[in-house]
C-alpha cells in the first residue's frame, strides 16, 4: 500500500515566508550598512599650494595688480566629482575686487587635479577702515628680511560646486570651499603671507 503525502500546512509556509522576509531585511540592512560607510559620498578636499602676484603697482593711493592662485583638489570619493557652478573671488575690505568663473570639468575618482587661476584686478584704492592710505616706504631688518610698513590683506574665496555618482545610481551634490587671508607688501608686491 503506497502511503499518500499530506499536502504542507499552512503553517510552514507562514514560517517560509517571515524565514524569507528577515533573510531580505538583513541583506538590505547590510547592504544600507556597506553604502554608508564605504561608498558615502565625501566633499571634496581644496588646498591652496600657492598664490603670487606677477605683476604689482601702486600711485596716487592707489594699487593694480595680477593675482595667481595655485591649488589642487583631490577627490576621495568612489566615482568621478563632476564640478560646475566654481568660481574664485579676491576681497578687499570686504568688497570684490576680482572674480573669475573656474571652468567645468571632472575628476576621476580617488584623484588630486592642480590647477592654476591667473587674473588682473582692476586699479583699487588702498584704505584702512574706509581711510585711505598713504603708501609710504618699507624697512627690513637687514638681517631676516622681514618688512617692517604698510601691508594689505586681501581674501581669496574658491568655491567648487558639482556632484559624485555612487554606485552608478545615485547622484549626490557635493561642495567644496577654501577661504585665504593674504598678506601683501606695498612696497613690491611680494605676498609675505597667506592661512587658509
Amino acid at each position: 500500500m503506497v502511503k499518500s503525502r499530506k499536502p504542507p500546512s499552512g503553517r510552514t509556509n507562514l514560517a517560509s515566508c517571515i524565514v524569507a522576509t528577515i533573510f531580505l531585511i538583513f541583506i538590505l540592512i547590510v547592504i544600507l550598512i556597506v553604502y554608508f560607510t564605504v561608498f558615502k559620498p565625501k566633499d571634496p578636499v581644496i588646498t591652496v599650494n600657492s598664490i603670487q602676484l606677477p605683476t604689482f603697482s601702486t600711485s596716487n593711493g592707489t594699487v593694480n595688480f595680477t593675482f595667481s592662485q595655485y591649488v589642487s583638489i583631490e577627490n576621495p570619493n568612489h566615482d568621478v566629482f563632476t564640478h560646475y557652478d566654481s568660481s574664485l573671488q579676491l576681497l578687499y575690505s570686504g568688497n570684490q575686487v576680482g572674480f573669475m568663473f573656474v571652468p567645468a570639468g571632472k575628476i576621476n575618482s580617488g584623484r588630486t587635479e592642480y590647477m592654476a587661476a591667473t587674473f588682473s584686478v582692476k586699479s583699487f584704492p588702498l584704505a584702512v577702515n574706509g581711510i585711505p592710505q598713504s603708501v609710504g616706504p618699507t624697512v627690513t631688518d637687514g638681517l631676516s628680511g622681514f618688512r617692517v610698513g604698510p601691508s594689505l590683506e586681501v581674501e581669496s574665496r574658491i568655491e567648487m560646486a558639482g556632484r559624485v555618482r555612487v554606485l552608478h545610481f545615485f547622484t549626490h551634490h557635493v561642495e567644496a570651499k577654501a577661504e585665504c587671508r593674504v598678506a601683501i607688501s606695498v612696497s613690491d608686491g611680494s605676498v609675505t603671507a597667506f592661512h587658509c
